[in-house]
């Protein structure tokens, strides 16, 4: 299997997770020029922006472990960006990630704090 279609996968398993507990999708795959957020949802009032991250085996280590400083660094960018497009401040807002292996997903909330 490649890892464009594991990756697909994954984050449409993450959209079906979230929804299912709660989560009120708002957009997919946000792109700008930093880079791209996988999920922006709402909760509670809440704005989140979750990074999926999956793998079909463990060989190269856990998914979370693909979220490092450069990555974070690059969804907050990306999420102050989002968050400017849509003119919502003083909005709160959290960062998680949803760790897909082999099928199995754990939902890490507040994974990262700018």
């Amino acid at each position: 299997m490649n890892t464009r279609k594991i990756g697909t996968d994954g984050e449409n398993l993450a959209v079906q997770y979230l929804k299912k507990h709660g989560y009120k999708i708002l957009e997919r795959n946000f792109t700008c020029h930093f880079g791209e957020i996988d999920i922006i949802a709402q909760k509670n009032g809440m704005i989140v922006f979750v990074e999926v991250k999956s793998r079909a085996t463990d060989a190269f280590g856990q998914p979370i472990e693909a979220v490092n400083y450069y990555k974070r660094q690059t969804i907050v960018k990306c999420a102050n960006r989002w968050l400017y497009v849509h003119k919502c401040t003083g909005v709160p807002v959290r960062f998680d990630v949803v760790d897909i292996l082999q099928g199995e997903i754990t939902h890490i909330t507040d994974a990262f704090r700018p």
